[in-house]
């Protein structure tokens, strides 16, 4: 049976925390990379332990190349063969509009949200091409609504780092085919995070909830059920592909 192991970005909260748990139970050894909420990924570790699974939390500000080469290292000794990346991890600075910008906070979220993503992709990128005696693998990229809408009047510069995720996801899908990767995206939006609160707004999604066709708001485990479902066999022929995940809108 293939080994499975995953390494999830922002895997302490929200969506990545979700997935960790659902990839666990399906039988992936975990990474949980995680900024700042030591606490929080590592009660993530123990609840996949206490079910049988294996994990480990590894501190890592991806807006920083040095610390994202360092965690990929870490999971190379204690881990073995990358197989899987879920590039989850992401900021969201308070809603405001375009005239409320500033050149240091743009910075600050796409280095984070673009290159921090570019850089994990990089790296796992030489961990699983067959060229280099990988045995092939998934990206999945966690994009979001935003890259479609725009996100006016709130996170403009949140939706414009989505977009160049989605770029990400198409180009570099066509890049690694061959070598046996497989790059997708999923893009939710309206979902009950903590992210929200990031933004200054925690009860965002049930403000918006009526306007969506579907007129309700969606959980991080219907998002990682994509996730996993992306990263499994089950998606083998699929790539350069995105799962729109905003009820409807």
């Amino acid at each position: 049976m293939k080994k499975h192991i995953t390494l999830i970005t922002g895997g302490d909260r929200g969506i990545g925390r979700a997935t960790a748990l659902l990839l666990a139970q399906k039988g992936h050894t975990i990474c949980i990379g995680y900024r700042s909420q030591q606490a929080q990924a590592e009660e993530v570790v123990a609840l996949i332990r206490r079910d049988g699974g294996n994990a480990i939390a590894v501190q890592a500000d991806i807006a920083d190349e040095e610390q994202v080469i360092a965690m990929f290292q870490q999971v190379d000794r204690e881990l073995g063969m990358l197989t899987g990346l879920v590039n989850n991890a992401g900021i969201l600075k308070s809603q405001a509009t375009i005239e409320q910008l500033d050149a240091q906070r743009i910075a600050s979220i796409f280095a984070t949200n673009v290159s921090g993503s570019f850089i994990c992709a990089r790296e796992a990128v030489k961990r699983m091409a067959l060229r280099h005696g990988g045995q092939g693998g998934a990206i999945v990229n966690v994009s979001s609504a935003a890259s479609r809408l725009g996100a006016p009047h709130e996170y403009v510069d949140y939706a414009a780092s989505k977009g160049a995720i989605d770029t990400l996801t198409t180009g570099l899908s066509l890049e690694v085919a061959a070598q046996g990767i497989r790059v997708n995206a999923v893009r939710p939006g309206f979902i009950y995070t903590g992210m929200h609160a990031d933004g200054g707004e925690p009860g965002r999604v049930d403000r918006v909830k009526e306007s969506l066709p579907m007129k309700r708001g969606g959980q991080p485990e219907e998002v990682a059920q994509a996730i996993a479902w992306l990263l499994s066999d089950e998606a083998s022929y699929i790539t350069g592909s995105f799962l729109d995940m905003a009820g409807g809108k």
